[in-house]
């Protein structure tokens, strides 16, 4: 899914990823971005840091039999699970591996670039945001997510984490919330000479159930899953534990519902007088 070490997982967390991440936490927020992406029939779309493909899945069938659309990510085990997943009405996805460093695209080969929750994950985001651009047509969009802080839920894992596993291991499970405030995603998408650079927060409540277990899962599901495995059946007990009691005041009956936010990054391909 991503392009540093620290989220490359192995396909049987990569298929818990798809199992139990998807859905309940990142599945939620991907048509929100195809949609701010405004994709049409028959354009040529490229999912980049795609994971299991949720969002190419969701552009596949927006832009029809005529469209093309391309998954790229750095992570075999990701892909391999992308491809095992049944095919969707619209076009055919093609996956490929490949660093948003250095996308495998030709120069302005495609329309759209999408990019759910991968960026803050690029070790060169100024080199990442230049490749986007490189591989978009004139005229091309770009519409990408980061999330805008740690979370409500990752906060009490991470909590849960550096108690009863170590601090180390936390911080590895809340690398995917390191991420670029509003003014340095604005400030990397106009030096990457986009045009037309808007950052706006999308809101979403968030529901995930028996939190107790759904906790467990979801950390096999991660690069810490060894780790968390390693521990013993008490110190996961006590993780399931305090995360249920921490996130107790957002209890619905069969779970709980929080809310969350994400930062949602759109601009296009400007003229050379724009620019």
């Amino acid at each position: 899914m991503k392009t540093t070490g620290q989220w490359h997982i192995a396909r049987d967390a990569a298929e818990l990823y798809e199992r139990i991440v998807v859905p309940h936490i990142l599945g939620p927020w991907a048509p929100s971005l195809v949609d701010a992406a405004r994709l049409t029939g028959g354009e040529r779309v490229l999912d980049l840091a795609c994971g299991t493909g949720v969002v190419a899945r969701i552009a596949a069938q927006r832009v029809g039999p005529a469209g093309r659309v391309t998954g790229v990510d750095l992570n075999s085990g990701m892909l391999s699970v992308a491809q095992s997943l049944p095919p969707v009405p619209g076009t055919p996805i093609e996956w490929r591996e490949g660093s948003a460093l250095a996308i495998p695209l030709p120069d302005a080969s495609v329309d759209v670039v999408l990019c759910q929750q991968g960026l803050q994950f690029f070790p060169d985001k100024p080199l990442a945001l230049r490749e986007m651009r490189r591989v978009l047509d004139r005229g091309g969009r770009l519409a990408l997510s980061v999330w805008s802080s740690t979370g409500i839920y990752n906060t009490v894992v991470g909590e849960a984490l550096a108690r009863f596993a170590s601090e180390e291991i936390a911080s590895l499970f809340c690398a995917s919330r390191r991420v670029p405030a509003k003014v340095e995603l604005e400030r990397l998408a106009v030096g990457a000479e986009f045009a037309d650079v808007d950052v706006r927060v999308g809101r979403m409540n968030i529901h995930l159930p028996s939190v107790d277990r759904f906790v467990l899962e979801h950390l096999a599901g991660t690069p810490v899953a060894a780790s968390v495995a390693a521990l013993g059946d008490a110190a996961r007990a006590n993780i399931g534990a305090h995360v249920q009691r921490e996130m107790r005041r957002f209890g619905d009956g069969d779970g709980v519902t929080y809310p969350e936010e994400s930062h949602i990054v759109t601009a296009r391909v400007g003229s050379k007088l724009e620019n």
